[in-house]
């Protein structure tokens, strides 16, 4: 079985990553409103305080906001201790959004303590990773639904690359690819890498194990196996049950180690995994 996530001294206090999700918390910023690529399950939300899941935000913020919020969170008496991760996630693809970069340079400079962390489909990841290493990046998810291109067209209908719209398993094939080499390049760096994977009953199970083995020897850290929500394309599709999701976890754990933890967090998301801070209520949380 592959050693337990929570006894690797690389989480530097990372919860998303196995660290203590009970004391160290994390703060999403939404400045990446663009996507490159159309996944079936997505439905993103711009202005929405009463949903929590990806791709939900209540606002989307500037650079310049960003370290507005950035500032009022560590000067919280109740926050400033907690937060340990500055996180970009969406609600579109950071990568696809110049904002990230400007976001994560201003951040270094003024926060360096805090752990940069990104969430991303993979697509430029190849082409940006050089940047994000130069900005610090330490903590890096890639979501990877499928090996199998045929299966990846099941669930993406579309990719956008340098301004071509690309569909059908030749388009997932390239974002297989880019997904691939830039995790491996990101690993080579030394980041450290957590892949998501959504499982889909009857379109990507089979393809769990396979991500598994081949992130693992590029040098992934930790694999996510996420239920769907049931939305967007999938809306009529049902979700895994707990004890499917945890049959599939299990299984798994015997390739790469598991995060269980996660709460499949907004792109606004603020706090502890467990608790989390609206953005009305972080300015007063002083």
């Amino acid at each position: 079985m592959a050693n337990s996530c929570s006894g690797n001294n690389k989480m530097q206090g990372h919860p998303c990553f196995g660290g203590n999700h009970h004391q160290n918390g994390r703060m999403h910023l939404a400045v990446a409103p663009r996507c490159n690529i159309k996944c079936g399950y997505c439905s993103r939300r711009h202005d929405c305080a009463n949903e929590s899941r990806p791709g939900v935000t209540s606002r989307l913020l500037t650079p310049e906001e960003a370290m507005v919020k950035v500032r009022e969170v560590m000067a919280s008496k109740v926050l400033g201790s907690m937060i340990k991760v500055v996180g970009i996630a969406g609600p579109g693809d950071p990568l696809a959004n110049e904002e990230t970069f400007e976001t994560f340079r201003q951040v270094g400079e003024e926060f360096p303590h805090l752990i940069k962390c990104m969430s991303t489909n993979g697509l430029l990841l190849p082409e940006k990773i050089d940047l994000l290493q130069e900005l610090g990046l330490h903590s890096l998810t890639v979501t990877i639904n499928a090996i199998d291109p045929a299966v990846g067209a099941k669930i993406y209908s579309h990719i956008l690359y340098h301004g071509r719209k690309l569909n059908g398993p030749q388009a997932v094939e390239m974002l297989i690819a880019n997904q691939l080499a830039g995790l491996k390049k990101a690993a080579e760096f030394g980041m450290t890498i957590k892949v998501n994977t959504v499982l889909i009953p009857g379109v990507n199970e089979g393809q769990v194990p396979l991500i598994a083995e081949k992130v693992k020897a590029l040098g992934a850290f930790v694999m996510n196996v996420l239920p769907l929500i049931p939305q967007a394309d999938f809306a009529a599709h049902l979700p895994p049950t707990e004890a499917q999701l945890e049959e599939v976890r299990r299984a798994n754990e015997r390739i790469i180690g598991q995060f269980r933890h996660c709460r499949q967090c907004r792109a606004d998301a603020v706090g502890l995994l467990d608790t989390d801070f609206k953005a009305a209520e972080v300015g007063c949380a002083a």
